[in-house]
């Protein structure tokens, strides 16, 4: 199993950078960060310092959307930063959550996200495309690096979308039974378009944190509640009988959500959230007990764990993760 962290553009840049640098050390294998650019500082400016920062780390958005960001500008920042890296990058996009919201938008259609996802990487591939009606090029871009493409969704369309053209999958939970249903959809449309379902990678982005279960737990509560924006996107979206009931029914009782205090340790945007709801889509408790749920989460098919480091004590949990977690699963592969 592989292993990466997300940063909240949060901290000073002297902690952003320390931070990647502890994570590096300590054994993590991608650097990821939150594109939202308003409430947040620049996404682009702190995957430069941490490129700079760095030697082996692949780094990328968790997640970028094809609205904020014009498609060729991404893809132009991309391949500059390909260079600038050695080609350690990858592009994780959805359809836009607080980056769009804050501005009073909505996430784009799954048509756009499609088109834009493509346009992005070849671009920055060093490909020529048309898009929207002209024919464009990155002349200078390096050709000798690929871009990875990570689509981010929970819904079948998501799942559609990433079997038929995506190198991974970024899931947004560490639910080892609502990632199974997923990563069955996921594989089914992989074979429908004559890929090999195998070669797809999963990830599952979701805060985790070391300690008495009854402390962790209120550590990474805001989660859920973080989730819970995609899951009535999704119940608008969908006759709820195609989704899991394990899924969408704990947002009845959701009363609606701030997004200024988005991803925030302690938010009451996660007051309706209940234990075992925190508890199954975190991972909380002991190393032993981190352990033994990543080792679920290979057998439904985790190719990674994207650890969102924002739920304080930030530069402990990657020490214990570094000494205790990590060596504990590099020989274990998805099933």
């Amino acid at each position: 199993m592989e292993f990466g962290f997300t940063l909240k553009p949060d901290h000073s840049l002297t902690r952003h950078v320390d931070l990647t640098r502890r994570a590096e050390a300590a054994g993590f294998d991608y650097g990821w960060i939150f594109d939202s650019h308003v409430l947040w500082r620049e996404a682009y400016v702190l995957l430069t310092l941490m490129a700079t920062a760095t030697e082996r780390l692949r780094l990328g958005t968790c997640v970028t959307n094809p609205a904020t960001r014009e498609p060729t500008v991404t893809a132009s920042g991309l391949a500059t930063l390909q260079e600038l890296s050695g080609g350690r990058m990858d592009l994780g996009i959805g359809r836009g959550d607080s980056a769009r919201r804050v501005l009073g938008k909505p996430p784009t259609s799954m048509a756009m996200l499609e088109e834009s996802a493509l346009v992005i990487r070849d671009l920055a591939e060093g490909r020529g495309v048309e898009y929207e009606g002209t024919w464009l090029e990155l002349t200078w871009a390096p050709h000798a690096y690929r871009l990875p493409l990570w689509i981010a969704g929970y819904g079948p369309k998501a799942m559609d979308l990433a079997g038929r053209v995506a190198d991974g999958l970024m899931l947004q939970f560490a639910d080892p039974d609502l990632i199974a249903w997923l990563v069955g959809q996921l594989r089914a449309a992989a074979e429908r378009a004559g890929r090999d379902p195998m070669a797809i990678r999963v990830m599952a982005a979701a805060p985790a944190h070391v300690g008495p279960a009854s402390v962790a737990r209120e550590r990474v509560r805001w989660f859920p509640a973080l989730v819970g924006n995609h899951v009535v996107d999704l119940v608008n979206r969908y006759d709820p009988s195609d989704l899991p009931a394990a899924l969408t029914g704990y947002v009845r009782e959701r009363p609606g959500y701030d997004y200024l205090h988005h991803a925030e340790v302690g938010s009451a945007n996660a007051a309706f959230v209940s234990d075992e709801i925190a508890d199954r889509f975190s991972i909380i408790g002991s190393p032993e007990d981190h352990i033994a749920k990543l080792r679920r989460l290979a057998e439904v098919g985790v190719d990674q764990f994207n650890l969102y480091l924002m739920n304080g004590d930030e530069e402990e949990q990657v020490e214990i993760y570094g000494r205790e977690i990590i060596p504990a699963l590099r020989g274990v592969t998805a099933h």
